[in-house]
């Protein structure tokens, strides 16, 4: 019976995604969370989502072609569903919550990961926030440690300071690829951090805290703009 059972969660697990499909799937349950005013979001949406700036490692160059071969394959897998919306215009929506059998907080988590790439959990607890209030760092762990039972997290360096968490959507090459990189980078931090003060890292943190909440905004007043452009088209109608 227990062999049914492991047998059965090991093939219930979310097999792993192409970098670009991650990344719109990422931007569906982001947008879907902080600017609710704008989804589901357009194809030109979506593109703008992948491509942004802010709360994106690595910089992607999404174009239209990638795009809908990405959501082709979170179509297949299930995890976004396209839908007809206002005007004709196609719009896409993630099924994130069912496909990785997830709620709130743990969509918060995995979508920050596939957004951002592996980060510590003090980290995770200031950017995965804006999508889900996770009010200390004890509250952080504890869905850390639930994602990791269920297949979804793991941990890419020793536990310990400066930890560092993954999602397990990254195909077998990837993973080795980025373990690898990670050492180096843990290995380089530590050297340099011996001779950068701590005013200046915490000043690190600072900007791209303010960096994050200024695209937020954008993205909030965007969403508000799209609404108002839909509501002109149905009077004019």
């Amino acid at each position: 019976m227990n062999e049914e059972n492991a047998a059965e969660n090991e093939t219930s697990q979310p097999k792993p995604l192409s970098a670009t499909a991650r990344r719109c799937l990422g931007v569906l349950v982001e947008k879907a969370k902080t600017t609710p005013d704008g989804y589901p979001l357009s194809l030109a949406g979506l593109i703008t989502g992948c491509n942004q700036k802010s709360n994106r490692s690595p910089q992607m160059q999404v174009d239209e072609s990638d795009a809908l071969l990405a959501l082709d394959e979170l179509r297949a897998a299930g995890a976004a569903r396209e839908i007809q919306g206002s005007g004709r215009v196609t719009k896409y929506r993630h099924a994130a919550y069912e496909w990785l059998g997830v709620d709130s907080p743990g969509a918060a988590i995995v979508t920050e990961l596939m957004l951002r790439g592996p980060q510590t959990a003090g980290e995770l607890r200031t950017r995965a926030s804006r999508m889900h209030k996770f009010p200390d760092l004890d509250s952080l762990k504890t869905e850390l440690d639930s994602l990791t039972e269920k297949g979804l997290v793991e941990s890419l360096t020793p536990p310990g300071r400066g930890q560092t968490f993954s999602h397990c959507l990254y195909t077998p090459q990837e993973r080795l690829y980025l373990v690898d990189k990670i050492n180096k980078q843990d290995a380089s931090s530590a050297t340099a951090a011996k001779s950068e003060p701590a005013e200046t890292l915490a000043a690190k943190a600072a900007n791209d805290d303010r960096i994050d909440k200024i695209q937020n905004r954008l993205d909030s007043v965007t969403a508000k703009l799209e609404a108002l452009e839909k509501r002109l088209e149905f009077l004019e109608s």
